[in-house]
C-alpha cells in the first residue's frame, strides 16, 4: 500500500500565513525574489540577498522569521533590481 502526501488546500491555511510581514507589505511582495537567482555557487543570492537555506525554507517560515530576513536583507541593500547586481 502506498501513501500519497497530503494535498495543499489554501482554504485550510491560517489567516496569519496569508498576510505579508509589515516590512514587505509596502511593495506587496511575499518573497524578496527578483528573479536574479545565484544560489548554486554563491553563499548569498545576488538578487534577493537570502542564503540558500533561507531561499529553500521560505515557504515554511512563519511571518516572524520572514520579517527577520526582510530586515537583514534590506539593511544589506537587497533585494536588488535587474542591472544592480
Amino acid at each position: 500500500m502506498t501513501t500519497q502526501p497530503p494535498s495543499l488546500n489554501w482554504d485550510d491555511a491560517s489567516d496569519d500565513a496569508a498576510k505579508p510581514a509589515p516590512d514587505d507589505a509596502s511593495n506587496g511582495a511575499d518573497s524578496p525574489c527578483v528573479a536574479i537567482c545565484s544560489t548554486l555557487f554563491d553563499d548569498v543570492c545576488r538578487g534577493c540577498g537570502r542564503t540558500v537555506m533561507e531561499v529553500s525554507n521560505w515557504v515554511f517560515m512563519d511571518a516572524e522569521e520572514k520579517q527577520a530576513v526582510w530586515v537583514r536583507i534590506r539593511a544589506e541593500g537587497y533585494p536588488r533590481k535587474p542591472g544592480e547586481t
